[in-house]
């Protein structure tokens, strides 16, 4: 499938999981993204929402792309279940916790598979990432990525001594971080891709900013939809984890937004961003 623009957040949904995918599909979204972590997200529910969008809605699993990741064990509550054994090595940790993917997610293959952070040391992430790119060649797992990775530095060792390029970074893209501005600048020169979070929730100053309201004022829009807007056009596929239908709707629907005759205001709202 065709990459999408905008992708469904799972995190901290708890119980409400099943139902609010099942919703965010049904409203648009043709991307999920979650983790085989139950400290903050629930797996197996995210594999409930498939089955029932495909036996309920006739919407096949091949019609989304689902991303997952792995967890070490730094960031497991281990008074939960874990999905792997934590004395075993790390490409057994890692293949282990796709197994519990594809079992929690009803299907064969993951579209994306993600390390949710960095190892401890290099030497570990970089064990970790010749896993995935094993994984990768078997065809269980079509792109490969890393999330809160803020270093430039990572991402270039996992291409020169881990053996491949990153096709996917997650990370934090808002107001706290500085915009992240050296990572995304590194993956929009290198062709991956650059997906974001916080970026509505962690950005309140600039979804206030006169530029922003300028242009939902001439374009009829959200500042939510504004920014995400201006963040595809520019090489970043945003997260959103909205539990609202009508921002659903609009979160979708913000691709279809031209903003070629505000081009100055959204020239503004990038020098912003990009001088923090």
């Amino acid at each position: 499938m065709a990459t999408a623009k905008v992708i469904y957040g799972t995190a901290w949904k708890k119980e409400r999981t099943t139902a609010l995918v099942v919703n965010a599909v049904l409203h648009g979204f043709r991307a999920i993204d979650t983790a085989c972590q139950p400290k903050h997200y629930r797996e197996d529910l995210v594999g409930a929402a498939l089955k029932t969008l495909q036996n309920e809605h006739g919407i096949k699993r091949e019609d989304l792309f689902i991303q997952t990741k792995y967890t070490s064990i730094d960031g497991q509550d281990r008074s939960q279940p874990l999905p792997y054994d934590p004395q075993t090595d790390i490409e057994a940790q890692i293949k282990a916790s796709v197994q519990t993917s594809l079992s929690h997610l009803h299907t064969t293959y993951l579209d994306s598979l993600l390390l949710h952070s960095p190892l401890r040391t290099l030497p570990q992430t970089l064990a970790a990432w010749r896993t995935l790119i094993g994984l990768q060649d078997s065809g269980v797992v079509r792109k490969i990525g890393v999330s809160n990775t803020y270093d430039v530095a990572i991402l270039e060792a996992l291409e020169r001594e881990g053996g491949r390029r990153a096709d996917v970074v997650q990370n934090r893209w808002f107001e706290g971080n500085g915009w992240d501005n050296a990572v995304w600048a590194y993956c929009q020169q290198h062709g991956i891709q650059y997906q974001s979070f916080w970026t509505l929730s962690g950005s309140p100053s600039l979804l206030q900013h006169a530029s922003i309201r300028a242009i939902c004022s001439a374009k009829r829009c959200t500042a939510a939809q504004a920014l995400f807007k201006i963040a595809q056009l520019h090489g970043i596929t945003p997260l959103s984890g909205t539990t609202n239908e009508k921002h659903m709707d609009e979160d979708v629907a913000a691709e279809q937004l031209d903003l070629g005759d505000v081009q100055n205001l959204v020239e503004e709202v990038l020098r912003i961003i990009r001088t923090v």
